[in-house]
């Protein structure tokens, strides 16, 4: 189960760099999650202060 980013995303790049696998990229409005790179290891919803991550 990949994880998502949703609206509540300040676009602080804490989870691209929380992101073992670099699986998240700046988006135009947010950033994105690429759902076949995404290994579903959470490290980036625990780290985003905005608690804007969450399993899809």
């Amino acid at each position: 189960m990949a994880y998502k980013i949703t609206d509540s995303c300040i676009s602080c790049g804490t989870c691209k760099d929380a992101c073992p696998v670099d699986a998240i990229s700046e988006g135009a409005d947010k950033y994105e999650i690429a759902e076949d790179a995404c290994i579903s290891c959470g490290s980036c919803a625990s780290e985003c202060p905005a608690d804007a991550i969450e399993a899809d």
